[in-house]
């Protein structure tokens, strides 16, 4: 140490700083050695490894240079000769046990009948697991074996039990083994600890053990073939639902959620049943809705997860939207009656259930002598009868003033009733994505549908309502059914991007703000700016000609300085599902280099604290959708990009379609290419309006015509000046 407490640091020969192969770095010596203080060192990256490490090695007098590796001091990544070009100036590498000797150590270690070595080796392998070239070496040696049986043995707990399953999980995350080797023994004991505080008498299980045991769980269900049984018949959700209504913990909660997707997404036939109750349970939704949804912060992968959840329940409809209803059906008959009854009767009589063709006629069938060939068109099918089945004996009241209100109008300005549910239902199950897989990013769950029982019913009356009330305010007629219900869908669009936490929230921003007044400003907003845009006057269309392409520069300049401020992504797990550990990437001010690297928190980093680097010179080609490698699931494609350069590729994943075309368009115009996405041409077509309409307010109420004026014929000289 020297007076000021510094660590005393040795300086190697700098001579050669022009060289580009050439890397200024620090190199931390192996732990064994005493001195503890870094070297600073050139890097000669046409070195092969080997040589690199025997240069190294004799920096610090160690003999036997084959046992050693380097690898980054913080991550604790192995640098290989693939790897060995990413290495920046900068970089803080160290002298350590190479991956074979490091793997056979620890190989070794687990073995000891010394329960605290055990115990040491089992924290240094959590440590080392997640770098794929110890990885491979360990799973070489038969080392996740070695794993599998000291979780069946069931000798360690707690803190132990947390390292080796977490060295489990990040060592198969590496996708070099298959997951068909474990087990039934083994996936049983990683049951038990997931929900045993719960389900026995034993001490309470570390919730580190709990998290990372549902994370396996979770992983076998998505990509082991053979023991979905095995785990599903573990793990049930009522086994489960003490960890979200009681954890403290919210990765627990994410987890756990997670693993009730997987087993509702991968259950067999002979499972789904069993599922969909649990997906309908009130005990469970109320739990979801109590303790996750209201919780005061929800991370990218919760919200994800909570979308997932919904999807699924509302995938439930798919089958009552898509069964004709058998004519001849007691239940469907009772239902249909009913509709009858709670409309024009206060008493029930069965025996009066044929003969009453004026009545259905009123409530707006198709075919009022037989109803049910209403309902024979998929989709809606007997989910459309059902929802009007509900809103007729839940909502009794409100059924009978929509029935008569109509009746009391004009019968031209009569809503019919039956025809309106049908096609109400089929446009529901439309913004709802009824019957489509959830989708791999995406993030858009709704609270209000965790907050009530037959959620999709409940919508349905509520929207039936609004149907009734916007038919009356624009004072339709049948001809007009098609507009009042595109009317309708963009009032239900815009209320449930308020995310409205009850159905009352949602009906109070129907009646507040996105009223059928509110609607038709947007349209006539909308209509104005295709009116100006479409305006073919030849002096305008020159004029548009003439600005054109400065506004093409402002959206160049604007994509610039978009990539300049930078961007936070996500990382992506095996499998490509994001996670909650983040990088950015931001392009400097010269908009020569782009800077990334890996960040702690949501702070913007700044450009010299991201260590990475890509000259933009060097980018041969952008990779987009389906010719991006690092996603492996067609519903991710749309918003993955990638950046190829000679010796490397960096790899994105946009949270949103603006970041994608943000991004995409901005490396394009580094390459002197034109931006080519949607939100180009649209902000284009918005900014061009609007400067033509600046442009244009003197021409107010005045005609332009299509040809410019005649030019007069020249004056006989030009003797003339003006009169001051």
């Amino acid at each position: 140490m020297n007076r000021a407490g510094m660590p005393q640091v040795t300086f190697v020969d700098l001579t050669q700083r022009n060289n580009q192969n050439i890397v200024r770095l620090a190199i931390h010596p192996p732990d064994h050695l005493s001195q503890s203080s870094p070297t600073l060192y050139c890097l000669d990256r046409t070195k092969s490894l080997p040589e690199t490490i025997r240069d190294i090695a004799a920096l610090f007098n160690v003999t036997n240079p084959s046992e050693y590796g380097i690898q980054y001091k913080d991550t604790k990544n192995y640098i290989t000769e693939e790897t060995k070009a990413n290495i920046k100036d900068g970089d803080i590498l160290k002298l350590t046990t190479s991956p074979d000797k490091a793997a056979k150590e620890i190989y070794e270690g687990l073995q000891s009948e010394s329960p605290e070595k055990v115990r040491q080796t089992l924290e240094k392998l959590a440590s080392s697991s997640g770098d794929v070239t110890f990885a491979s070496e360990f799973i070489s040696q038969k080392g996740v074996e070695l794993l599998v049986k000291m979780v069946e043995i069931g000798n360690e707990n707690g803190r132990p039990l947390v390292s080796i399953l977490t060295a489990f999980y990040d060592l198969m995350e590496n996708n070099l083994l298959s997951w068909d080797l474990l087990t039934v023994k083994f996936l049983k004991r990683v049951s038990f600890v997931a929900v045993a505080s719960f389900t026995s008498r034993l001490e309470k299980t570390d919730e580190g053990v709990i998290k990372i045991a549902l994370s396996i769980l979770e992983i076998v269900i998505l990509n082991c073939t053979t023991h979905y049984n095995t785990v599903a018949n573990e793990v049930t959700f009522s086994s489960l639902r003490p960890h979200l209504e009681s954890s403290k913990d919210p990765n627990i909660q994410l987890n756990c959620l997670a693993l009730m997707n997987a087993l509702c997404m991968k259950a067999p036939g002979d499972k789904q049943e069993r599922f969909e109750e649990n997906l309908t349970s009130k005990e469970i939704r109320t739990v979801i809705n109590e303790k996750v949804v209201r919780a005061p912060t929800i991370g990218t992968e919760m919200s994800h997860h909570l979308y997932v959840f919904q999807q699924l329940t509302f995938n439930l409809l798919e089958k009552r939207m898509r069964a004709k209803v058998d004519v001849n059906n007691e239940r469907v008959l009772e239902m249909i009656l009913d509709l009858r009854k709670n409309a024009f009767e206060s008493t029930s009589d069965s025996k009066r259930q044929i003969g009453h063709a004026d009545d259905y006629k009123k409530l707006g069938f198709a075919n009022p002598g037989n109803p049910a060939l209403d309902f024979t068109e998929v989709p809606p099918g007997l989910l459309a009868l059902e929802c009007m089945s509900y809103f007729s004996n839940s909502h009794t009241d409100n059924y009978a003033q929509v029935v008569h209100e109509n009746l009391s109008r004009g019968h031209e300005h009569q809503c019919p009733f039956a025809k309106t549910s049908l096609a109400l239902t089929k446009s529901l199950c439309e913004i709802l994505s009824v019957g489509e897989a959830p989708l791999e990013t995406k993030q858009e769950y709704h609270p209000m549908f965790f907050s009530t029982d037959k959620a999709f019913e409940e919508f349905f009356c509520w929207c039936i309502k609004l149907f009734n009330k916007t038919w009356k305010e624009m004072r339709a007629t049948l001809e007009d059914f098609t507009k009042v219900m595109s009317v309708v869908k963009e009032q239900i669009d815009l209320s449930l991007g308020t995310k409205p936490t009850t159905m009352d929230q949602f009906w109070n921003a129907l009646q507040t703000r996105f009223t059928y007044t509110h609607i038709v400003d947007l349209r006539q907003q909308a209509r104005w700016n295709k009116e100006e845009w479409n305006s073919q006057a030849k002096p305008v269309l020159e004029l548009r000609e003439q600005i054109k392409p400065e506004i093409q520069e402002l959206i160049k300049q604007q994509r610039l300085n978009y990539l300049v401020a930078g961007t936070k992504f996500n990382r992506l797990k095996t499998g490509g599902k994001l996670s909650d550990r983040y990088w950015y990437c931001r392009l400097s001010p010269n908009l020569k280099t782009l800077h990334y690297g890996d960040i702690q928190d949501t702070s913007t980093p700044t450009i010299e604290s991201l260590s990475s680097k890509i000259s933009v010179v060097d980018i041969i080609d952008m990779h987009t959708g389906k010719d991006c490698s690092h996603v492996k699931n067609k519903s991710a494609e749309s918003l993955a990009f990638s950046i190829v350069c000679q010796n490397q590729k960096l790899d994105f994943v946009a949270s949103s379609q603006e970041v994608y075309d943000m991004w995409t368009d901005g490396i394009n115009i580094l390459q002197n290419k034109d931006p080519v996405s949607k939100q180009a041409s649209t902000d284009l077509d918005t900014i061009l309006g609007m400067e033509m309409k600046i442009r244009l307010l003197d021409t107010a109420n005045i005609p332009i015509p299509a040809e410019p004026p005649e030019i007069p014929p020249p004056p006989p000289d030009y003797n003339f000046y003006y009169d001051t």
